[in-house]
């Protein structure tokens, strides 16, 4: 099988490291999956974006123009 050589802070390798610690898995094993649904055109990120983009596009959120109500307004009896 190939090798494929990153280069990443230490920081962020050593936060990978806990984070597949507490999943019990490797962060190799983890940048495999996360390749080849890339190679596989799964890209779960396009799709947020999307979903994001089409959040900012409604005045229904909670930015500029949208919610008018404070969150003591909707809690008070």
């Amino acid at each position: 099988m190939p090798n494929l050589t990153i280069t990443v802070d230490a920081a962020t390798l050593k936060r990978a490291r806990v984070r597949a610690l507490q999943r019990d898995e490797s962060v190799n094993a983890f940048l495999a999956q996360a390749l080849a649904r890339y190679a596989d055109g799964d890209d779960a990120a396009g799709h947020m974006d999307r979903v994001l983009a089409a959040a900012a596009a409604t005045s229904q959120g909670s930015g500029p123009g949208g919610r008018t109500w404070t969150r003591d307004e909707l809690h008070r009896g």
